[in-house]
């Protein structure tokens, strides 16, 4: 039986890690026997003698039994790269306290070269390209020192391919190593009989309530189809992204050839009925002095019903921002590549800052933000093409109440878009070490369709990752939007649709979304205010550097810089920091201190501390 329920915690977390170390001083037991020392070679080859020789001894017995095995163990460790001609010097000295000392002085002498290499294919692989591309890469070619750790991982990698293409029957006809001592020279054979290459036979799948299409739907070959484990992989893959499965598990059933067809079965687990995910954040910093919560919970329902139905109801609060937003996906013609989604959503929201005039200090103070309430309905229908392009178009309904300059406005808009997204990983985990993401939108609104105003929205997002020498990772980002609108319909454009910077998104160092344009005006009591009201474009860069400490800690340093404006008003803000991030097992999570450099007529200089989470693309 399923499981109802799961509740999770992790969409912000705050960790305290407490090690206490403890430094003993121990000597190793095997330094009381024997302290050996290797000289005369390079260090491959004093690494692989060592190896050869094994454990240091640990007793009286064991240190007769290694020093009996000292010559057979070097020569045999300077034959397997090579060296058929070495000599070992050993320098024993013997003490009543305390270890031996054993110093082994080698001397390789000349190495033995390959002199060719015979590999030969025969069977169905012949037709198969893939082997082809394994042999452009080998790492055994004639000149090369004769290594036989090198011959066994081709011989390895050979027969893993065989496997992986579904060569089951495949075998070695011929494998040796002929080596002519008096010469230096060495002849390698490697014949290779593939055999037949097996077929998918039917896939099968136990353990779900969905319809049979909707699985079908996921096989990314067809019966009859030629074996790979890439192929059984993206089946794994492809069950793993619907989200509906707590395990799975895809079983090439080897036993049960039929005609060369191998049937597949495929156990899956489904997920609890309900999933309830809880989590908390903050953000502090100079502007407001405050510590600004946010609390989130997210309720999923991963399979409503036998045709693959989900829901996600998402609630979050912080202060005078509470949001609710649901969200209904069907699946249409696929159930990855083809979704419709219908979405509802309650959002409060603020904005920019507002401030009043003091004429003693001859200063603006702040007195709070825009504030704005969103309804929201909306549809929306996703299909990934043959490309590996997303494509979004979709209609959304949206009645927007908010004052501005002392004037109540309540918008609606109908908003038919379109939305083109791709999104490259070098791999699939949480933090990826490269990758690319471009994102490319368009909005529009009519009056003549029941809109307010006019409105063509424009928006383009880049972001780009690479990882460098294994530990430096580089992390660069642009956004840049347009708002197409008459210039005396701006105030009927809610500030949800308009342009603001700042936040761990955008700025960091400044509070989200306070920074853009502004305007004064007076007010109904005779004071002179001034409010961030947002602006027509935007335009914002980043560039970050992280230097991985671990593999699971790195430090980052950065760079932000840009705003958003209306015409001639681009005045752009930079800010500077630094932060730690832990790559934990749901995620990075980063806790970065922003500075900004500049101060605004509205903003003073600032800092900021945010705290993240999530992956990088």
């Amino acid at each position: 039986m399923q499981p109802f329920l799961q509740i999770t915690s992790h969409y912000f977390r705050f960790c305290l890690f407490l090690s206490l170390i403890s430094v003993t001083s121990v000597a190793a037991a095997a330094d009381e026997f024997i302290k050996l020392s290797v000289s005369g070679v390079n260090e491959a080859l004093q690494r692989n003698i060592v190896a050869h020789l094994g454990t240091l001894p640990e007793s009286e017995v064991q240190r007769r039994a290694f020093l009996f095995n000292v010559e057979d163990n070097v020569s045999t460790a300077l034959e397997s790269m090579g060296y058929y001609h070495g000599e070992v010097e050993e320098k024993l000295t013997e003490h009543d306290k305390g270890p031996w000392e054993l110093k082994l002085e080698i001397t390789a002498g000349e190495p033995t070269i390959v002199q060719w290499v015979d590999i030969n294919f025969s069977g169905e692989m012949l037709d198969d390209r893939a082997f082809d591309q394994w042999l452009a890469k080998v790492n055994l070619k004639p000149g090369d020192v004769l290594n036989h750790g090198v011959y066994s991982d081709v011989k390895s990698q050979l027969v893993t391919l065989a496997l992986a293409r579904g060569y089951f029957d495949g075998e070695f006809t011929e494998s040796q190593i002929k080596v002519n001592r008096d010469i230096n020279t060495a002849q390698v054979s490697l014949h290779f009989d593939s055999g037949k290459r097996y077929k998918f036979g039917q896939v099968s799948f136990e353990g779900h309530s969905l319809e049979p299409e909707i699985l079908e739907d996921l096989i990314p070959f067809k019966a009859g189809a030629s074996y790979s484990t890439r192929r059984v992989s993206a089946l794994n893959r492809q069950l793993l992204d619907t989200g509906y499965f707590a395990n799975i598990k895809v079983i090439p059933q080897i036993d049960g050839v039929e005609d060369s067809h191998i049937p597949v079965l495929v156990e899956l687990t489904p997920k609890a009925s309900h999933a309830i995910e809880l989590g908390f954040g903050g953000d502090i910093g100079k502007t407001d002095q405050a510590f600004d919560p946010r609390v989130r919970v997210t309720w999923r329902t991963p399979q409503i019903n036998k045709y693959g139905h989900s829901q996600e109801t998402s609630l979050e609060w912080s202060p005078d921002r509470p949001k609710l937003l649901t969200t209904y996906t069907i699946p249409l013609t696929h159930p990855l590549d083809d979704q419709l989604k219908i979405r509802v959503g309650l959002l409060r929201d603020k904005y920019g800052v507002t401030q009043v005039y003091d004429a003693e200090n001859r200063d603006f103070s702040n007195t709070g933000q825009l504030e704005s309430t969103k309804y929201l309905i909306g549809l929306l229908r996703q299909q990934r093409l043959e490309n590996q392009w997303l494509m979004n178009y979709s209609l959304e309904a949206i009645r927007e109440e908010y004052t501005q300059s002392d004037v109540d406005y309540m918008p609606s808009f109908y908003l038919a878009g379109i939305n083109f997204s791709r999104t490259t990983r070098g791999d699939n985990s949480l933090d990826p070490k490269s990758g690319f993401r471009q994102i490319y939108s368009l909005d529009y609104a009519d009056p003549n369709l029941g809109s307010e105003t006019r409105l063509a929205r424009l928006q383009a997002k880049f972001k780009w990752i690479d990882t460098f020498f294994d530990n430096h990772r580089i992390v660069a980002r642009i956004d840049l939007a347009a708002n197409l609108a008459n210039e005396n319909d701006l105030a009927s454009i809610p500030p949800s649709l308009r342009y603001f910077a700042g936040g761990d998104q955008s700025v960091r160092g400044y509070g989200y979304q306070e920074l853009g344009p502004y305007l004064d005006y007076v007010a109904y009591d005779g004071k002179t205010n001034r409010e961030v009201i947002g602006g027509r474009y935007l335009m914002v860069g980043s560039l970050e550097y992280q230097y991985y400490v671990t593999p699971t800690w790195r430090v980052g340093t950065f760079i932000d810089a840009g705003n958003a404006f209306d015409n001639n008003q681009f005045e752009p803000v930079v800010s500077v920091g630094g932060g730690i991030h832990w790559i934990s097992p749901i995620g990075p999570i980063k806790l970065d201190l922003g500075v900004g450099l500049k101060e605004t007529d509205t903003i003073e200089r600032s800092w900021r501390i945010h705290l993240t989470m999530g992956t990088d693309l």
